[in-house]
């Protein structure tokens, strides 16, 4: 393939997804816009666990029985902090510590998060470009049944027990897409523009709520194609479904494909969803992302529709 390939991605799904990607297409030419909206400070350094995740994925450090941070990790510093009475509600591995110091110290030297994931995933001979949506802070806030949480407090210290009133990305409005993110979406050699079956209203909103990428993914002229995160009525990982059933939202692929009305072309269906009428060109693939060889398989399910579209 000779063109190039862009992906809206977070959490542990989409990393999944841009993998599979990776084995199919040559990673100079993938793009991975991530969610940061899910950043947020702790213990006086700058965490960003999406774009961690997608550098773990992709360097093949992730761990993936659990699901989150580095494989062989150790936890003396976790240990350490217990003894002292520091929060210990957000787990920080002495691997993953590294990321974050760094991070933090450049940060504070003025430098842009974009930099610093180019030069990380230099670092770790990752091929593919990943971009945060945003240079700018925003910052996912979950208003529940117990007031307003930031989205770490709800997702990790609450373990997403509050019921969901609602979700806004604070500094959304305002801020302004990642140096290179519009241009890379609007590039002419563009071939699909995928958005992973990250959970759409956690995940793939606040990339969504940043004006500018909004915009570029309305004019973008390549075929976007949404992996549907439901998979038989459910979703396979995380608050997605909990969340969607609060917010009184039908928990089905077509929700989904409402949701993105206006800004996607077609939509993969899991075949475990039957036949589905969404008004959008659709195509039936088993999208559960067990192995390597299923990533793959639904990468390439979601390839082979955005070539439908093309015709």
């Amino acid at each position: 393939m000779s063109g190039k390939f862009i992906v809206l991605t977070g959490g542990v799904g989409g990393a999944k997804l841009v993998l599979g990607l990776s084995q199919l297409v040559p990673p100079k030419q993938l793009t991975a816009i991530v969610n940061t909206g899910d950043d947020f400070e702790h213990l006086g350094l700058a965490i960003s666990p999406d774009i961690d995740t997608l550098l773990y994925t992709l360097s093949g450090k992730a761990n993936a029985e659990q699901g989150w941070g580095r494989a062989a990790e150790s936890w003396a510093f976790m240990t350490a902090l217990r003894e002292l009475g520091g929060e210990d509600w957000f787990q920080l591995g002495d691997g993953d510590l590294a990321l974050h110091v760094l991070r933090t110290m450049r940060l504070r030297a003025g430098d842009s998060l974009s930099k610093i994931c180019a030069d990380f995933a230099r670092a770790w001979e990752i091929g593919a470009a990943i971009l945060p949506m945003s240079d700018e802070r925003v910052a996912t806030i979950v208003t529940t049944d117990e007031g307003d949480l930031p989205f770490q407090h709800y997702f990790v210290a609450r373990r997403c027990e509050p019921k969901v009133r609602a979700v806004r990305f604070e500094g959304a409005a305002t801020a302004k897409a990642a140096l290179g993110a519009v241009d890379a979406i609007l590039h002419p050699e563009v071939e699909a523009i995928l958005i992973a079956p990250s959970n759409p209203y956690l995940s793939v909103d606040p990339i969504l709520a940043v004006p500018e990428i909004r915009s570029a993914l309305e004019r973008a002229t390549a075929p976007v194609v949404a992996v549907s995160p439901i998979v038989g009525g459910k979703a396979v990982k995380g608050p997605t479904a909990k969340l969607m059933a609060e917010l009184g939202i039908e928990i089905s692929p077509a929700s989904v494909a409402a949701h993105y009305e206006g800004l996607i072309d077609a939509m993969l269906v899991d075949i475990r969803d039957g036949q589905v009428a969404l008004g959008i060109k659709t195509r039936s693939a088993d999208t559960l992302m067990v192995t390597l060889e299923d990533r793959v398989r639904v990468a390439a399910e979601a390839l082979a529709l955005a070539r439908d579209l093309r015709g």
